[in-house]
């Protein structure tokens, strides 16, 4: 089993919003949006509340990339593997629903959880870490981005 690292799930839960890409029947690929995307118990897995598309393509072919970036620290990572969906009664299935309706609340439908089977991961970093000249530090980075969406930092 390849591990996830704290700083990967640490992006997962800052970043909230990951993207899913899956096959379509005709080859063509389909990119869906996540919001559910989490680690628990050093394994990756999402909900399907409103994925018909995602669980018809896995069903078909489990093969599943998701790529998932902080948008301020523009860096994140890309996690390849296979999909296996899990049905409602199974433990994991639970475990996931759970925190998807303690998160969002109970209204929310979990139709099946999806766990992840990692084949690989790799890190993604923006052309400002890369190309920055003089390098800027992961803070520089990060303020810019604020600056450019317009937002701030809020300090707990």
């Amino acid at each position: 089993m390849i591990e996830i690292t704290a700083d990967a799930e640490a992006i997962i839960k800052g970043a909230i919003l990951s993207f899913v890409a899956t096959v379509n029947n005709d080859g063509t690929p389909s990119l869906s949006p996540k919001a559910s995307l989490t680690v628990k118990n050093g394994r990756l897995y999402f909900a399907d509340i409103a994925s018909r598309g995602t669980i018809r393509n896995l069903k078909r072919n489990p093969a599943v990339e998701i790529n998932v970036v902080d948008i301020f620290q523009r860096r994140g990572y890309r996690f390849n593997g296979r999909a296996l969906i899990l049905p409602p009664g199974n433990d994991e299935y639970t475990m996931i629903a759970d925190w998807i309706r303690v998160t969002n609340g109970p209204e929310y439908p979990v139709e099946h959880v999806v766990k992840i089977e990692i084949i690989s991961v790799s890190s993604l970093l923006s052309p400002a870490h890369i190309f920055a000249d003089p390098p800027r530090s992961h803070d520089e980075i990060k303020n810019t981005y604020f600056r450019k969406y317009g937002v701030s930092q809020i300090v707990e």
